[in-house]
């Protein structure tokens, strides 16, 4: 798990937030505290499949337990930005079992 000195230098950023549960869920880290519950403004879930391209929920502020994160990463926009994400398959992630 990020700790707080990690989460500093990605404030204002946009990140990919991956759920115990599976989700992508990407946004601009807006905000977190010492049990690395997050903010995300801006944000949107990318849902994968197989058959579709990649579907995109927007969320807009969001906010995201701690306790429910599995991973949290910094998202290259330029990079991100150049990819079709309407060509692009992959079987959704499955929820992380204790």
């Amino acid at each position: 798990m990020a700790t707080a000195t990690g989460l500093e230098s990605l404030v204002d950023q946009m990140i990919s937030v991956i759920t115990n549960d599976g989700r992508n869920i990407v946004g601009v880290l807006k905000g977190f505290d010492q049990a690395t519950n997050i903010i995300l403004d801006e944000s949107h879930e990318r849902v994968f499949s197989t058959k579709e391209g990649v579907q995109q929920h927007v969320l807009g502020l969001y906010i995201i337990r701690g306790d429910n994160i599995g991973v949290i990463g910094e998202l290259d926009e330029e990079l991100d930005a150049s990819l079709d994400l309407s060509k692009l398959r992959a079987h959704p992630l499955k929820p992380v079992v204790h």
